[in-house]
């Protein structure tokens, strides 16, 4: 597998970024990938373990020693195969995926795993580059037809795998294009759409049909819609964000990310805007509350459109610089995480509540804060203010939107709020209903989501045929 000693004689090679004082001014993916002798270098890293615990990290269970063993020999074609075998849309998951693959690596107990998402996103980028990636076809058509609610990963890799099947598949999305957060939510700067445009023609190629600026249980009635299908999936997200009520929450000046990040995507896709209220950064001191992804793509959006000063704070306390491997790995560990937003200017701050918010002539000025210990207890004394004229709340979600498909089709939730379906069947309490992805197990990564489209397009297939080729 690889090159034998090839652990021990090359070290760890990431891909870098261009300078932040450069990529702050545009929107443009800024990653600069390896070379190819860099990557197969990379490839030529794992270990071949007698357990690789990077399947285990993998939410779709890719064969990641397999490609990478193809890739040091320069099958590239055969690795793309591979790769594509396990994951629909690699390109998605090579750029935005946080890598819990590279977290369980053996070679990570000293803090060198091989540089596996750098390789999966060579490999497909290669793909497209070459012309291996052509629409797909499995069998002839079965007359059955599938509705998907929701464009984003689990819908699409859902539909994918449906289409090639021999469904006649119908993805139905609420806004004007495909690939949910992919495309509203993530920064075009991690992730360029024209990726998500790509997969989408090919899949049209493939049969799926898209319907959009269609919000089913709003703008089409979710009961009407199931009973002109033979299996309808749900996989709408989950879209209702945490809320901070607090005084002051009424300000003006206090938005969700989910409205603040969306608006600037559509900006830099020249899509016409929801509303004519812009919420901009510019020449403003920005709040991000929530230590997440959100939060750190709130920063850098920021930063682009020319605020003054960025300030992140997270309730939770400050996370060690690194963590104790003999406690944690091959799992996935607790640690400071430093995205390449923070490292264009932030400050961050740990162990910190927000009190109450306070203003001028009904627009937002102010934080009142307080410090909190591990048990989230107020510390004495500990109360001070932040300016602000930009506050976004990045808090995470809650679960799916019930009003709407939700509660016009009756579905039962779980104690959680999501679509109550277990991860054998996938299926809902409604008749030939189904339920996938972040609306069924909360809110997750693109890769989990991935995996469960994956594995409902499969238990749809067998609703609907008795059986099915499908993996899973």
């Amino acid at each position: 597998m690889g090159k034998v000693t090839g652990f021990l004689e090359i070290e760890r090679q990431e891909r870098k970024y261009k300078p932040a004082s450069d990529r702050i001014r545009h929107y443009n993916e800024f990653v600069i990938p390896l070379s190819e002798e860099a990557t197969k270098s990379q490839a030529a890293r794992c270990m071949n373990c007698g357990i690789p615990y990077c399947h285990t990290g993998c939410p779709v269970n890719n064969q990641i020693p397999d490609w990478n063993d193809l890739v040091y020999l320069g099958n590239w074609e055969e690795a793309s195969r591979n790769l594509h075998s396990t994951n629909n849309f690699p390109e998605f998951t090579g750029r935005v995926c946080p890598a819990p693959c590279e977290a369980s690596c053996t070679l990570n107990i000293d803090d060198n795993p091989v540089t596996i998402k750098t390789i999966e996103c060579a490999i497909v980028d290669r793909a497209w580059e070459m012309g291996w990636l052509k629409p797909e076809s499995y069998g002839d058509k079965t007359g059955k037809k599938v509705a998907v609610i929701g464009s984003g990963p689990s819908g699409l890799a859902a539909a994918q795998q449906l289409a090639r099947a021999g469904h006649s598949v119908h993805v139905f999305e609420k806004n004007r294009k495909a690939g949910g957060l992919l495309r509203y939510g993530i920064p075009d700067f991690k992730m360029e759409k024209h990726l998500i445009d790509r997969r989408v023609a090919q899949m049209e190629a493939e049969g799926v049909t898209f319907h959009y600026d269609t919000h089913i249980g709003v703008t089409q009635d979710a009961r009407q819609l199931v009973d002109s299908f033979d299996a309808v999936l749900m996989t709408g997200g989950a879209e209702k964000p945490r809320d901070l009520p607090i005084p002051g929450r009424d300000l003006a000046g206090i938005h969700f990310a989910m409205d603040f990040l969306p608006q600037q995507n559509r900006r830099v896709s020249k899509e016409a805007p929801l509303d004519n209220r812009p919420i901009l950064a510019t020449a403003k001191h920005v709040v991000v509350i929530g230590g997440g992804d959100t939060g750190s793509d709130c920063i850098g959006t920021s930063n682009r459109q020319g605020a003054l000063s960025v300030t992140q704070l997270e309730v939770m306390p400050k996370p060690p610089e690194k963590e104790n491997k003999l406690l944690t790995w091959p799992d996935w560990p607790l640690k400071l995480r430093t995205s390449s937003s923070h490292q264009e200017g932030a400050e961050r701050d740990f162990s910190v509540l927000t009190k109450s918010f306070s203003g001028e002539n009904g627009e937002v000025k102010k934080l009142h804060c307080v410090r909190v210990d591990a048990r989230m207890q107020e510390v004495p004394g500990s109360a001070f203010e932040i300016r602000a004229d930009l506050v976004l709340l990045a808090m995470g979600f809650v679960h799916p939107v019930h009003e709407g498909m939700l509660a016009g089709l009756a579905v039962k939730l779980d104690p959680r709020g999501n679509v109550e379906a277990n991860v054998k069947n996938y299926r809902a309490s409604l008749d030939k209903v189904f339920a996938a992805g972040d609306m069924r197990r909360g809110q997750s990564l693109v890769v989990w989501a991935i995996r469960e489209g994956r594995q409902a397009a499969r238990a749809v297939d067998e609703y609907l045929m008795g059986s099915s080729d499908l993996p899973r």
